[in-house]
């Protein structure tokens, strides 16, 4: 308890909301957003969340976690493993009774992340403009309980991504999401695409921005 109550993480944000991508998508969720990212995407729609924050205990981020009625967490970023301390985080938070989730570019080791997490990694493609941070030696550390994310910008990216998968095997390690870079590439053109090529993937599309618009808290 006292290593929960001295190890201290620089937060962005704590909310409440419906989870708007992955295989939860819908489920009332709380959302840890650490501050800080490595990554500056073109497409970065959490920018507010490079700087600032405030440092709160991993206790004090457990009890305001708790005010909410939902099994569900999902700790995410900027980049939540750019804060070494988010590995103690994840394991409080799984060791609490939540099921967690966590967010990541894949830019970071994810091999020390609690096995009990469900990792959701996004592969970033070229049009990101951070294609040559992905860390391949990442998959290997995956599981079928993780997913993995390609967010495209363009049918170049969608056309890379199906690359990556085909070479990698991504199809038989974990579930693989594809989604459109908001307001830029159609929905029903990816959609389009999908079907054509037979993929077997996800796709998804940010409903909580589709509830809500961009924005902080949601």
């Amino acid at each position: 308890m006292q290593l929960l109550e001295t190890t201290t993480l620089r937060i962005s944000e704590i909310f409440f909301s419906l989870q708007g991508e992955t295989s939860r998508v819908g489920l009332p969720t709380v959302f840890v957003r650490l501050t800080g990212c490595p990554l500056r995407c073109g497409y970065c729609d959490t920018s507010y969340a490079f700087s600032g924050g405030e440092m709160l205990s991993i206790a004090t981020i457990l009890n305001q976690v708790a005010c909410y009625r939902t099994h569900y967490v999902t700790v995410t970023g900027g980049e939540p493993l750019a804060q070494k301390a988010c590995l103690v985080l994840l394991g409080a938070l799984c060791d609490a009774g939540y099921a967690v989730s966590l967010e990541t570019s894949g830019a970071i080791d994810i091999s020390q992340v609690d096995a009990r997490v469900c990792k959701v990694m996004d592969i970033k493609t070229p049009g990101s403009g951070e294609v040559s941070k992905n860390k391949w030696d990442n998959l290997s550390c995956l599981t079928s309980d993780d997913e993995v994310k390609f967010v495209l910008s363009d049918e170049a990216d969608y056309q890379w991504a199906c690359g990556i998968i085909r070479d990698k095997e991504l199809h038989h390690r974990c579930p693989i999401l594809f989604s459109p870079v908001y307001g830029n590439l159609d929905p029903t053109t990816l959609a389009t695409w999908i079907l054509r090529d037979q993929l077997p993937v996800r796709m998804q599309i940010q409903m909580h921005k589709l509830l809500w618009g961009e924005g902080p808290g949601h």
